[in-house]
């Protein structure tokens, strides 16, 4: 039974994994084979377990994607080919520009990167930031044999933060030869290229008794600017869908009126923070507010908006380069010693909208000279008028001369709303440099036992420069001046600014002054001892079961320390120095150690029997102690019940956990920025606020005249203060995790390689680490009447916009999230005879649920099939098909990517316009084609979205900001339109 046992282990081990990897076997049919066979189980190392078992198979389910797969999609990026995975959700990366760290990430099952565990051999990656995050984008691609996703938490394996999965990415380390891979990709438009070079060299050592390679990679994207397609050229408003006629019409956005023009001085659909400059007096609401306009004069009419759209990155531009090294030795027959080196560089670019004054506050000299006649009297009517209303005090007044009315002698705190464009756009550039090391030694005792002692160390160093923000402390010196020549702090640096009236008010001599360039440096480091021992306890036998227990023991000892330092100007509360950076930042130093103990087992139970060709149980316990959160246990326990050859029955269910990483506990008191749709008590609900409402917003800081008298949330965007519970730091989080499925593997006579997997996940999560938005705090206050929830609301002036207010938003331990769903993979080969072989393969995904609630009271956010500012777009059902045709050197493959439609959740339904409401299905179709032209050279071709599918139109509030961008969502549907590729790899 041994034997028959070895053949179907084989084969399920190559055939339960997602079968785009189209990883083809040869059936035995020899005793030589099948002893060939059992060697090569031997060293297999399943994803999901470290115990090496003839015949083991995993109970959980593995996705897998081959080194053929990854040829047809002809990427240098791994986060490119994950996010078409119907199991993944999209994370930061190329198409992430305001929001984007720089970097790579991936999300399986739209639970978040810090639930994602990514490694390389088995092993775990060094994350890039103090949020624990790892970019995907330092994994040598050209080394890659194959990419496995595992699902349903592997915690009680790999320990925490794999509790939606962990994704292994399995390097060659046996390669022999030279292989030179050239790819290029441009889109139809002629922009976008990516280029992409690897030379990878390997050789067996003297007598075969090891093998070295050595990779060398670099890489480079260019930018497409959200102005350089029609649908980024122009802000369109999601609330009232103002600008959206334009663009169906192929019309550029409609100018301000010629008194308020400038660049990119729009009509409507862009941001407040404009030219010419916006007044309003702080505390006063509407009460004296207006707009500039060119000639200098103040009006009560608002004029312009600002067109940001056309500066943001559609793909931002990034260059990388990497160096892998992979070594291995034998010492004797039994034992050997082995070593990986990876080194990765990469500098990536952001760039949204020129900066600005934004919400800032300003103490405004009303003898300023800059100030023209009638706006200066347009400022002290308005001043006189809030005083009789009663919202001008000694907070926002100061009656220099005393007289108890508001004349030139006086200062008022004012906000002036003015893009200074001038300053050029906003930028941050992203240099990392990235290495990890691996050695160890491994091999044999006691005959059959198995040792691994390993030693892992690795670093992230990043440097972010940021250009092109307005220094909010000059900006004030400037503004405090009575001559219009010096200013009165007495710096001799100081110039004067113009903020009164529309572009080009600001000289090269003022933006000097005003502009501000700010660094910020962070660090991480992991160091991982890992000791275990896996093999069988012959003593421990079920009769006929055909294999004793298979045991794994193991011990690790991790210690992580990150580390970020940002320079003075940003440290400066409560918004730093740079205007338009969205708060202050300050450092964070924080780290942790954890020992952990661990053990698996693999039970043959049934083997031969009718209705049970073999029956295994699976089972797995980890204790680990961490210095910050104390003590936690994982496990796992899953059985594989094969009833017929042909039929395997998978089931398992394990306890999860993910620790709080150092951003998480070591963050400190910061503002920032958050999305929302509606300040319940701003001018906008004005005509909604009842007597209920208004005592509401008056617990909240507003004094009765400010009550549906002061500005919106603006540009989806509120202030927030943001960090580190200090009086309640965040617990670990806890899941339950259930998978269930089954395997066919029938054999047809016409048809190879025939596989059908259908499995059943459900991850339920306790305990999650993470913040209350912005909208739900504003909700629970406002709509529920929580005064715990209405005493995280802190005004200035009554307004959420203006800086130093805020919503208080500190991590803590949320109530539960939950993703629910079935999913289903195929293979198969038809063979053609003389004409080769069609494959076909597929993966679906179909989510029942897609859910998440902070806290008992707070609502249930259901994002199956839904989008809005708490969801990025979540299909109901996705999948991804490949047929492909070979034969002989010859090889065509199309690709099939569908999107199931989704819809706004009907919470903010009544804030979108109805247009935009609802995205359709969409259907993707990928062409490739490559030739062996010699012995040693083969060129590829593609096409990606072959019929240039236009992405949706939702405006720019429908999300998030780091997923809502130009009008859309660029991550999740192809934006970029058409796109070309190319490839030549030569093999000696």
């Amino acid at each position: 039974m041994l034997t028959s046992k070895l053949s179907n282990a084989i084969r399920l081990a190559i055939s339960t994994g997602f079968v785009s990897s189209v990883l083809l076997y040869a059936p035995t049919s020899s005793a030589e084979e099948e002893t060939e066979a059992k060697k090569d189980l031997e060293v297999i190392s399943v994803t999901g377990s470290r115990i090496r078992q003839p015949g083991a198979v995993s109970a959980s389910p593995i996705v897998s994607i081959g080194e053929k797969e990854l040829g047809y999609q002809q990427e240098p990026e791994v986060e490119q080919i994950l996010r078409t995975l119907p199991s993944t959700i999209p994370g930061d990366g190329s198409n992430v520009n305001n929001g984007s760290g720089g970097a790579a990430t991936i999300n399986l099952r739209g639970l978040g990167s810090q639930r994602s565990l990514v490694l390389m051999n088995g092993r775990r990656m060094i994350p890039y930031n103090y949020n624990g995050s790892v970019d995907s984008s330092t994994i040598p691609t050209a080394l890659i044999e194959r990419i496995d996703i595992i699902t349903g938490g592997a915690s009680a394996v790999y320990g925490s933060d794999a509790i939606a999965g962990a994704v292994n990415v399995v390097l060659k380390d046996d390669f022999q030869g030279v292989d030179l891979d050239f790819k290029h990709s441009e889109t139809g438009d002629g922009d976008g290229d990516k280029d992409s070079i690897a030379l990878t060299i390997g050789s067996n050592l003297e007598d075969d008794k090891g093998n070295v390679v050595l990779s060398l990679g670099w890489s480079q994207r260019d930018q497409i600017l959200l102005g350089d397609r029609p649908l980024g050229l122009l802000g369109i408003e999601t609330k009232t869908g103002a600008n959206y006629e334009q663009f169906l019409n192929g019309e550029p956005p409609i100018p301000a009126p010629a008194d308020c023009s400038g660049p990119n001085s729009v009509e409507s659909g862009g941001s407040t923070t404009a030219f010419p400059t916006r007044f309003a007096i702080v505390g006063a609401g509407t009460t004296g507010s207006g707009q500039f306009r060119n000639d200098g004069t103040l009006q009560p009419d608002t004029c312009s908006v600002f067109n940001f759209n056309p500066y943001n990155f559609y793909q931002t531009p990034s260059e990388r380069y990497s160096a892998t090294a992979i070594a291995k030795y034998n010492l004797t027959d039994e034992h050997k010693v082995y070593s990986s080196f990876n080194y990765t560089n990469t500098s990536v670019d952001t760039q949204v909208a020129p900066s600005g004054t934004f919400g800032s506050s300003f103490n405004l000299p009303l003898a300023n000279p800059l100030i023209g006649d009638q706006a200066r009297q347009f400022m002290i009517d308005g001043a006189t008028a809030a005083l009789a209303a009663g919202s001008l005090d000694d907070s926002n007044w100061q009656d220099v001369n005393g007289n108890g009315i508001v004349d030139s002698e006086d200062y008022l705190k004012v906000q002036l709303r003015r893009r200074t464009l001038e300053l050029g756009a906003r930028t941050e550039r992203y240099d990392s440099a990235q290495f990890q090391l691996v050695t160890g030694v491994t091999g044999f005792f006691l005959d059959d036992w198995e040792y691994d002692v390993s030693y892992q160390y690795g670093e992230s160093n990043r440097t972010t420069v940021r250009g092109g923000y307005t220094n909010l402390t000059n900006i004030q010196n400037a503004l405090d001046t009575t001559d219009g020549v010096t200013c009165k702090n007495g710096d001799s640096s100081c110039v004067p600014i113009n903020l009164f009236g529309g572009f080009g008010t600001i000289t090269e001599e003022m933006a000097g002054y005003a502009q501000a360039i700010a660094l910020q440096q962070q660090k991480y480091s992991q160091e991982i001892f890992t000791a275990t021992v896996n093999g069988a306890i012959n003593f421990i036998e079920i009769p006929g079961a055909g294999a004793p227990l298979s045991m794994s023991f193991g011990y690790e000892n991790r210690r992580e320390k990150g580390l970020f330092e940002p320079d003075e100007c940003l440290k400066l509360a409560p918004a730093s120095c740079q205007g338009g950076a969205g708060g202050n930042q300050l450092p964070i130093s924080g780290g942790f150690k954890v020992d952990e103990v661990f053990l698996e087992g693999y039970l043959p139970v049934l083997d031969g029997l009718p209705g049970a060709e073999t029956l295994d149980v699976e089972f797995g316990f980890r204790w680990a102690d961490y210095d910050t959160v104390g003590s936690n246990e994982t496990w796992k326990l899953g059985f594989n019940w094969r009833p017929v050859s042909d039929v395997l029955v998978r089931v398992m269910q394990q306890q999860a956990t993910r620790a709080p990483n150092v951003g998480e506990i070591a963050s400190p008191v910061v503002t920032g920025l958050d999305n929302a749709q509606q300040n319940p008590c701003s001018v906008a609900n004005a005509a909604n606020i009842d007597a209920t409402l208004r005592q509401l917003c008056i617990s909240t800081g507003m004094t009765d005249a400010q009550v549906g008298n002061v500005q919106d949330v603006i540009s989806g965007q509120v202030q927030v203060i943001s960090g580190s519970d200090p009086l309640n730091p965040p617990g670990a989080e806890e899941a339950e995790t259930f998978t269930a499925g089954i395997v066919w593997t029938p054999e047809f006579s016409a048809v190879e390689n025939f596989t059908i997997t259908l499995d059943y996940y459900d991850i339920d999560i306790d305990n999650i680490i993470g913040n209350f938005s912005a909208q739900e705090i504003l909700d629970a206050c406002y709509v529920l009447g929580d005064a715990n929830e209405c005493a995280k609301i802190n005004r200035i002036g009554g307004d959420l916009t203006i800086a130093g207010a805020g919503i208080e938003q500190f991590t803590t331990n949320l109530k539960n999230q939950r993703a629910e769903g079935v999913e289903l993979g195929f293979n198969f080969g038809i063979l053609l005879d003389d004409m080769g072989e069609l494959q076909f393969s597929g993966n679906v995904n179909k989510y029942l649920t897609q859910e998440s609630q902070s806290s008992s009271t707070a609502r249930i956010i259901d994002c199956k099939g839904y989008f809005s500012t708490s969801c990025d777009p979540v299909s109901e059902l996705r999948w991804v098909q490949r047929t492909s045709w070979i034969w002989e050197d010859f090889t065509v493959s199309l690709q099939w990517r569908h999107i199931d439609g989704v819809d706004v959740e009907p919470i903010e339904a009544p804030n979108v316009f109805e247009e935009f409401r609802s995205i359709e299905s969409y259907d993707y179709f990928d062409l490739f084609a490559s030739y062996h032209v010699t012995e040693y050279m083969n060129v590829t071709f593609g096409i990606d979205n072959m019929f240039e599918k236009e992405p949706p139109v939702v405006g720019g509030e429908a999300g998030d900001t780091s997923s809502n961008s130009g009008n859309t969502f660029p991550s999740n549907y192809d934006v970029l339109g058409r796109q070309f590729k190319m490839g030549v790899k030569l093999k000696f």
